[in-house]
C-alpha cells in the first residue's frame, strides 16, 4: 500500500495501481516459497516444518502447484503431520488428475524426456521425422508413467513393463500391426519383445542419440546416469573425436568405430563401462526403429560388462538390469527426493534414501510406497537452520 499511496499522490490512481502490482511480483514471497526458522534457533540446528509449510511441501512436490482446500484445512487444524492423516492426503493426492504434472516436471527433468522437443534427427537420413512424431513419442512415454502412478505400479516396470502406448504412427514407427487412429492406446507386448519398458520407446532412444546416427556412449551413460545412479567421470580434455570412417578410409559401422576410439587407454576405463550398455540397443536407430543392418552389415548388439555379464540386445539388457533392482530403486528414491526437496542431496541424506527403497520393498517398490516413504522422511519434514 506504500508504494501504491507514494505512486498515485504523485501520477494518479493508475500510476498507484501499476506501482502496488510491480512490488508484489518482485516480492521475495510471490517468487519464491518461504520457509521460517524458529526464533532464536542455533544455525545448524533442526526443527520440523509447521504443517503449512508441509501442506505446502506436498503440493509442490506431487502437484507443482499451491494446496487446494482439503490440504490446507488440514495443515491449519495441525492435523497433516500426523502419519494417517498425510498417507491419506498422499494417497489422495496422487490419484487426482493433478498429479500428472509429477510426469511432466520430475520424469521430464530426470529422463531428460524435455530434450525430446529439441532434437532434429537429420531430414534426409530420417525423412518421416517430423514434429507431429516427436509429440507422439514424448506422448508415448508420458501416457507409460502417468499409467504406472495412477495404477500404482512398482517402478521396477520403469524397465521390465511388456507394454507401452501407440497410436497408428507410432505404431508404424515400431512395426506393431493393428492399431489404428490418432488415440492412444495400450499395446502388449510378448517376453521376448525389444519394446519393454523405457529402453524400447523412441523418445529415450531419440534424446540419447546423434541427428544422424546412434550413440552407444551417450545411451550408455545415460542408462548409467538414470537408472543407476552410477555416472561415469567426465571424459578428460582433449580426448579425440569418434572417427569418421574405418582403417584405411573404409567404410564402418558404429561399433567398429568404437573399437577404434577405444584403443585409446585414456579412453578405454570409461567406454568399458558405458559402451555394452549402448551397444545392446543398436537395433534401435537414431529414431527408435528397429533395424537390422547397418552399412550393410548385421547388426551386432553383444557386449560384455565390467562385472563379465555378457549382454546381446535390449532383452539381455533389461535382465541384467533387473539382476541390479536395488540401484533401480535406489536411483528412482534419489532423483525424486531431489525433486521434492528442490535442492540436492547432501551426505547426510543418504540414509533416508536408503531407508525409503529398504522399506518399499514391502510393496514391490510401488510408487505409493516410494512417495510415502518420501513425505514421512526427515528430510522432507524436517529443515535445518542455515
Amino acid at each position: 500500500m506504500e508504494f501504491y499511496r507514494a505512486a498515485s499522490r504523485e501520477a494518479g490512481f493508475e500510476a498507484g495501481i501499476q506501482s502496488a502490482i510491480e512490488r508484489l511480483l518482485v516480492s521475495p514471497y510471490f517468487l519464491v516459497r518461504i520457509e521460517r526458522d524458529p526464533a532464536g534457533a542455533a544455525p545448524g540446528s533442526v526443527h520440523h516444518v509447521s504443517d503449512l509449510e508441509l501442506a505446502s511441501r506436498l503440493s509442490f512436490f506431487l502437484w507443482s502447484s499451491i494446496p487446494d482446500d482439503a490440504l490446507l484445512d488440514a495443515a491449519e487444524a495441525k492435523t497433516l503431520s500426523r502419519p494417517d492423516e498425510l498417507e491419506r492426503h498422499v494417497r489422495r493426492m496422487l490419484h487426482d488428475p493433478r498429479a500428472k504434472a509429477l510426469v511432466g516436471n520430475f520424469v521430464g527433468q530426470w529422463l531428460q524426456l524435455r530434450n525430446t522437443r529439441f532434437v532434429k534427427p537429420d531430414s534426409k537420413l530420417f525423412p518421416d521425422f517430423d514434429d507431429s512424431l516427436r509429440e507422439d513419442l514424448l506422448r508415448e512415454t508420458e501416457l507409460f508413467f502417468e499409467h504406472l502412478i495412477s495404477e500404482d505400479r512398482s517402478v521396477l516396470d520403469i524397465v521390465r513393463a511388456n507394454y507401452t502406448f501407440l497410436n497408428e504412427r507410432l505404431a508404424r514407427l515400431y512395426n506393431v500391426p493393428n492399431v489404428y487412429g490418432t488415440q492412444f492406446r495400450r499395446v502388449t507386448f510378448d517376453d521376448q519383445s525389444p519394446r519393454g519398458g523405457v529402453l524400447g520407446q523412441g523418445s529415450i532412444l531419440t534424446v540419447s542419440s546423434y541427428p544422424t546416427r546412434t550413440a552407444p556412449t551417450i545411451r550408455g551413460k545415460w542408462v548409467l546416469e538414470n537408472l543407476l545412479d552410477a555416472p561415469p567421470p567426465a571424459p578428460p580434455p582433449n580426448v579425440p573425436a569418434l572417427p569418421t570412417e574405418g582403417s584405411g578410409g573404409a567404410v564402418a559401422t558404429v561399433r567398429e568405430r568404437l573399437e577404434q576410439h577405444r584403443k585409446n587407454p585414456v579412453c578405454a576405463g570409461c567406454h568399458a563401462q558405458m559402451d555394452p550398455l549402448g551397444l545392446a540397443l543398436e537395433n534401435f536407430d537414431a529414431v527408435g526403429q528397429w533395424r537390422t543392418t547397418e552399412q550393410g552389415r548385421p547388426i551386432d548388439a553383444s557386449g560384455v560388462l565390467p562385472d563379465g555379464t555378457k549382454l546381446n540386445g535390449p532383452v539381455a539388457l533389461r535382465k541384467a538390469l533387473l539382476q541390479r533392482e536395488q540401484e533401480i530403486v535406489t536411483t528412482v528414491v534419489d532423483k525424486l527426493l531431489t525433486f521434492s526437496l528442490g535442492r540436492g542431496l547432501e551426505f547426510s541424506d543418504m540414509p533416508a534414501v536408503r531407508h525409503i527403497a529398504r522399506s518399499a520393498s514391502a510393496d514391490d517398490y510401488r510408487w505409493s510406497a516410494i512417495v510415502l516413504g518420501i513425505a514421512k522422511s526427515t528430510p522432507f519434514q524436517f529443515r535445518r537452520v542455515r
